[in-house]
Order: structure tokens, then C-alpha cells, then sequence
């Protein structure tokens, strides 16, 4: 990798949110789904949450792969198994969704690990959803219609979650653990061999000062001669 690089992949990473994320409740078409993943990036959420059926969540992996490379998309198949563990983790959940007791999405301390969740384009949020909800919120409007797309409406607020985020210095220094970062920098710098070795249990080799794997030749042998590490820490 070139030093230009090298220093855009870290530079990306150390600014990553590993207490941010996303959880979209059955969001279904490809375009906004794809754009929730780019707001997602934009605002350095290393994972986003989508729960989602089998079929669209196969078109959207056909139709988004560009964005999957610099955010992890976990799936799921119903909210309640993503929210109960988000909030197992310690997760406030919030949830933009139109109710009596919402309130204006700017009240939120989004420096707490958070969860946002949005509901599905046309019915909103789930009823297994909003079992898990800790805060409802809205975004205050002043015109006709009722409501915003949902990955405007997730841009703009996890534009206000980066905006208090960074007043609170959480982007000035690198927040994910070690094993995540490398595991992370070397899958966006070597995909292809990233790939190669989640398909056949390997390890991800180390990478030297220049991004690159170290002593290339001597871990290609290893492969052929099938003794490489397995998978562990790095990329298990």
C-alpha cells in the first residue's frame, strides 16, 4: 500500500465509534438501506444492525457491496435478538419514531453508547421493536409532509450524534480494541486475501510497516504446504 493510503485507512479507523450503531426494523428497499450504511461510514459506526428478511437482505447484499467494505452490516432475522443483545452490552436504545412522549432528537447524550433504530419505510417501528426501546425521538418540522425518508432521517441524526461526540474529544484517539483494528485495517487493505482466508480457516498473516504481509513468499508456502495458522483473534 502506498503511504497515502496507509495513512487514509488509519486515519478512517482511528476515528471509528465501536458504541455507535445502527439498527434498521425491516428497512427493505436496496437505495436506502445502502444509504444508512454510507451514513453509517460518514459518521464512523464501525457496525451497523439490519434486520431483515431473506430475500432482501439478499438483494441488498448484491446491490451494496462498495459500503459493506468499510462498515460491517450484522444480520439479523427479528429486532428482538439484536436489541436485547445491544442492550445486554449496556446500549441506550433510541428510536425515531413518532409518539406522544418523543422528544426533539437533539435532547438525546449520544456520547453513551447508543442505538439508533429505524423503522421500516412505510409501517415504521415494529411492535417487537418498541419492546426494547428506551427513548422515542423526532425531528422537529415546519412543512406539509409528515416525515423524512428514513436514511435522511438517519443522517441527520447521527450527524447530531457525531456533532456531540466530537465536542466530547471521543473522535481524537483511536476507541476500538487492537485486535479489532488490525483485524479491520488489514480486511480493508487485502480483501482479497481476507477473503481467502475466512474460506479456508486461516489466518490473516502480519502485515509489516508498509501495509503489506510480511515475508510474503515464506507465508504463501505455508499455505501450500497447509500448516498457515488457522483462524484465532484476528480474524475469527
Amino acid at each position: 500500500m502506498t503511504p497515502e493510503r496507509i495513512a487514509r485507512l488509519r486515519g478512517v479507523l482511528d476515528r471509528r465509534q465501536p458504541d455507535l450503531t445502527v439498527v434498521t426494523d425491516f428497512v427493505h428497499k436496496q437505495r436506502n438501506l445502502s444509504a444508512i450504511v454510507r451514513n453509517c461510514d460518514a459518521a464512523g459506526v464501525a457496525r451497523m444492525h439490519a434486520v431483515i428478511g431473506d430475500e432482501d437482505y439478499t438483494a441488498f447484499r448484491g446491490t451494496s457491496m462498495g459500503s459493506h467494505s468499510w462498515v460491517e452490516v450484522v444480520r439479523y432475522s427479528c429486532a428482538e435478538d439484536a436489541l436485547t443483545k445491544l442492550r445486554s452490552e449496556g446500549y441506550q436504545v433510541v428510536a425515531a419514531h413518532l409518539e406522544d412522549d418523543a422528544v426533539d432528537y437533539r435532547d438525546v447524550d449520544y456520547t453513551v453508547p447508543t442505538a439508533l433504530v429505524m423503522g421500516a419505510e412505510r409501517r415504521g417501528l415494529s411492535a417487537s421493536a418498541a419492546n426494547y426501546v428506551d427513548r422515542c425521538i423526532t425531528i422537529p418540522m415546519v412543512g406539509m409532509v409528515e416525515s423524512f425518508n428514513v436514511s435522511v432521517a438517519a443522517g441527520i441524526i447521527l450527524a447530531e450524534a457525531q456533532r456531540q461526540r466530537q465536542i466530547a474529544g471521543l473522535y481524537d484517539s483511536p476507541r476500538l480494541d487492537p485486535a479489532t483494528y488490525d483485524k479491520i485495517y488489514f480486511e480493508w487493505g487485502h480483501a482479497a486475501i481476507a477473503q481467502f482466508c475466512r474460506e479456508r480457516g486461516l489466518a490473516y498473516p502480519p502485515l509489516n510497516a508498509e501495509g503489506e504481509i510480511d515475508n510474503p513468499s515464506d507465508w504463501y508456502a505455508s499455505v501450500r504446504r497447509g500448516d498457515a495458522p488457522r483462524s484465532g483473534a484476528n480474524n475469527g
